[in-house]
């Protein structure tokens, strides 16, 4: 019959779309359940990823806030330095005006002067480690006592000091050195032992005091102590110690951020 070839033939090609179709179909069946499962494991990653957002939010918000209240106490600490600083520099304005005027007491008011910078210098430098004793900084150790007492103590003499309560800050720091030498705040304290006498003008008491820095191994107070030696006979008016002392600073501590001071002040003895 003539109609066979043409019957087989449209046959066969519906057999194959029948079979594209079915194997076209599985795919997909293959395709989604292989999406099915993507989708299954990012939805686990995501509630894990919840899960620790839950167990880490507390101790993030207990963090910031933390950092919120250390830089609360930071900033009101810069603020009282800031304020002394600007009454201190107010003095300093009024003596440099006093120096124009009066040429016959220059070296008196240059000694003002110099007293008046380093007690800028001085408080800051108390303010500073008081800030770093707060923050939790490693500056020493502790007394006899413990840690935490030896701490407080050292910070309770510091703010003595710094509120011109030099006999209970001498009081203070006089028990830190005696309670235990080999601490590692014991030279801290005995540098602001001598600083207590420094600013008293006890300056006899101030040079034998800033000596004993020395005899702590490792301090970082060397320089500050060499300096205050030379600007204590300055004030006494032996200008010739005061000149030897300057130059030791020169020679011993020629890295330290007081040599351009010593160096200063080395030269205005000597126009002197």
């Amino acid at each position: 019959m003539p109609y066979r070839p043409t019957y087989l033939i449209l046959s066969i090609f519906y057999l194959l779309f029948c079979a594209n179709m079915i194997f076209g179909q599985k795919s997909a069946e293959r395709e989604l359940r292989r999406l099915n499962a993507k989708i299954d494991r990012i939805r686990v990653q995501v509630d894990s990823l919840e899960l620790d957002n839950q167990i880490l939010l507390p101790e993030l918000m207990s963090a910031f806030k933390q950092a919120v209240k250390s830089k609360s106490q930071q900033d009101s600490v810069t603020l009282v330095i800031l304020k002394r600083i600007n009454t201190l520099s107010n003095k300093i304005g009024l003596l440099e005006n006093e120096s124009s005027s009066r040429d016959s007491t220059n070296l008196e008011i240059l000694n003002k002067l110099v007293l008046v910078e380093n007690k800028i210098v001085t408080l800051a430098n108390s303010y500073n480690e008081m800030s770093r004793l707060k923050s939790g900084e490693p500056i020493s150790s502790a007394p006899e006592y413990n840690a935490a007492q030896y701490k407080q103590a050292y910070m309770t003499s510091l703010s003595n000091f710094q509120s011109q309560e030099f006999d209970e800050a001498i009081n203070g720091f006089h028990d830190l050195v005696q309670s235990d030498a080999t601490n590692e705040l014991a030279d801290n304290s005995q540098y602001w032992l001598a600083e207590c006498y420094y600013s008293q003008k006890n300056f006899k008491r101030a040079i034998i005091e800033f000596e004993k820095v020395f005899t702590y191994a490792g301090t970082d107070k060397n320089d500050d102590a060499q300096l205050k030696i030379g600007l204590s006979y300055q004030s006494m008016g032996n200008v010739d110690k005061a000149r030897e002392e300057f130059q030791r600073m020169i020679d011993y501590f020629p890295g330290s951020e007081y040599y351009p001071k010593a160096r200063e002040a080395l030269k205005q003895l000597s126009i002197d």
